[in-house]
């Protein structure tokens, strides 16, 4: 929906609600016209049911509003008097509608002093589990995100089985596009396997201001650009586009930022002809092939002897052996090892065309390994366009300018001019910042080599903490990686647990409300 759509939509809300209850209001001892003016008439409207002024703003908070309104109905009908199990099915299966019937066909009376009280231990949890619910919902859309680490893309820094928190405030919180959605969960709800949310109607993509921006070398969370239809599907089989707030969620490393040149030069990253400086926590990996001498070579004490996050084999009938991921340290003392006769990295040609990368059009001779230089576009930046960077910022224009952004956009070339809408395009002017997202783990990471560039409005948080990891290789209390519970995710040196910390505090808590428990019954 476009932004005249929703001022149009959200006229039409006040006009249904000021139809619905402008006699309610003046039996509460207001005035009709009260009803009728928009935010104002909520404020009002929470004084009538004795609710606290600030239930306004949550109906304005995308997600947390779809809870707060059958609240809201549920509230008003009880303050007339209306208060059976009935009249509270009934508010609710027609959607507020069943006030249209309170206020024109009964003679309601307005309660001002009714209690406020749940009038029973079941109404009881579902006052609390509704506003935990809520709590939980804002604190989920806007401020912290759990977030779990499926795969080795950034092994060393992050590790398959680290659960950390995301933070929604650092780059800006997003407001939810799709604004009717299940609370706190992404594209599909647990167990059932069906969408969690509806495509229409939309919000336009907004973010709130945060207090800094994405720096080179940030490990980022972001929806990944071209999951729209081939990952989700619900039981019956069909297919569905997905808006950017569902899209599969992704955490990798921006390597490039907007308005950077970026090349890979023989698996190493260039940024404006300069070598990449990567951070110390930072530690990619790539892969290696070799010959053992024979003897001694023990490959599964190998493995953890020399850190070896993905696959090592070994075929003892040639001495040959191939490390899918190791880094440039344990690769200088694997290369030492006695019963070691040679080793080296796994290096794609340049030249050596890959189909895979993109822009998967066939005719760069670009691979994994070398590739580029490649513009990353920059908002307010203008390029020239022709057909040899054509498909370099088709998807850009067409998709993440074009349909994402509401425009119709279709790039096409003839002969040696490129065409938008059918119109001549000489250049053009990206309309947001994109980012290249890169996985430490060089040879076994799906990132931006692959599928191009990120949009700033895919940008989900920044990751910041780790509170548990579970080592998915282990059992009973070794699965846990004690040293990694409540450790940072940047910073500089090796990662400093605050589990015990933590434990101290808590053991503090509990000892305080107990004695204090104990010191009001004596």
């Amino acid at each position: 929906m476009t932004f005249t759509q929703w001022i149009l939509f959200f006229f039409i809300i006040q006009l249904i609600h000021f139809l619905g209850t402008w006699r309610l209001y003046i039996k509460a001892g207001r005035k009709a016209w009260e009803a009728a003016i928009p935010v104002y008439n909520a404020i009002v409207l929470m004084k009538i049911i004795n609710r606290p002024w600030w239930w306004v703003i949550l109906l304005f908070i995308p997600v947390v509003n779809l809870i707060m309104f059958p609240v809201i109905w549920v509230e008003t009908i009880r303050s007339f008097g209306r208060t059976s199990t009935t009249d509270t099915i009934l508010v609710l299966v027609t959607f507020g509608l069943y006030i249209y019937y309170v206020n024109y066909a009964t003679d309601a009376v307005y309660k001002p002093d009714r209690s406020l009280e749940p009038g029973s231990t079941a109404g009881e949890w579902i006052s609390s589990i509704l506003f935990a619910v809520v709590a939980a919902t804002i604190v989920h859309t806007y401020i912290l995100q759990p977030f779990t680490i499926p795969t080795s893309s950034l092994e060393k820094t992050l590790l398959v089985g680290d659960y950390l928190f995301v933070s929604k405030f650092h780059y800006g919180a997003r407001t939810p596009i799709t604004p009717i959605a299940f609370p706190m969960v992404h594209d599909t709800i647990p167990v059932l396997g069906v969408k969690s949310y509806l495509n229409k109607p939309s919000i336009p993509y907004f973010r709130v201001p945060g207090f800094e921006q994405i720096e080179r070398n940030d490990i980022v969370v972001f929806n990944w650009p071209i999951d729209t239809v081939r990952k989700f599907r619900d039981q019956s089989g069909r297919r569905y586009d997905k808006p950017i707030d569902k899209k599969s969620n992704y955490v990798k490393r921006a390597v490039g930022l907007p308005g950077d040149s970026l090349e890979i030069r023989d698996g190493r990253i260039y940024i404006d002809n300069e070598l990449l400086q990567l951070p110390e926590r930072a530690k990619p990996q790539y892969s290696y092939s070799g010959t053992s001498k024979g003897q001694g070579f023990d490959p599964y004490v190998l493995y953890k002897m020399y850190d070896i996050t993905d696959g090592f084999y070994y075929d003892p009938n040639t001495n040959q052996f191939y490390i899918q991921a190791l880094s440039e340290e344990s690769y200088q003392r694997l290369k030492n090892h006695p019963n070691v006769a040679s080793i080296e990295r796994e290096i794609a040609p340049s030249g050596g065309k890959d189909q895979k990368i993109f822009p998967n059009n066939r005719k760069k001779d670009w691979n994994g390994d070398n590739m580029g230089p490649i513009y990353i576009p920059k908002e307010g930046e203008t390029i020239k366009m022709n057909p040899e960077n054509f498909s370099l910022y088709r998807m850009v224009i067409e998709t993440y300018e074009g349909l994402e952004l509401g425009i119709d956009n279709k790039l096409s070339v003839d002969g040696n001019q490129v065409l938008l809408n059918g119109e001549p395009l000489d250049s053009y002017t990206f309309k947001q910042d994109y980012y290249w997202m890169m996985g430490d783990n060089r040879h076994n990471s799906e990132d931006s080599r692959y599928w191009g560039f990120v949009p700033e409005n895919h940008v989900v948080g920044k990751p910041v903490f780790i509170w548990l990891s579970l080592d998915p290789n282990a059992s009973g209390m070794s699965k846990i990686r004690w040293d990694r519970m409540f450790t940072t995710v940047g910073g500089k040196g090796e990662p400093v647990s605050y589990f015990p910390y933590f434990l101290v505090i808590l053991v503090g808590l509990i000892g305080y409300s107990f004695f204090r428990k104990k010191k009001k019954k004596g």
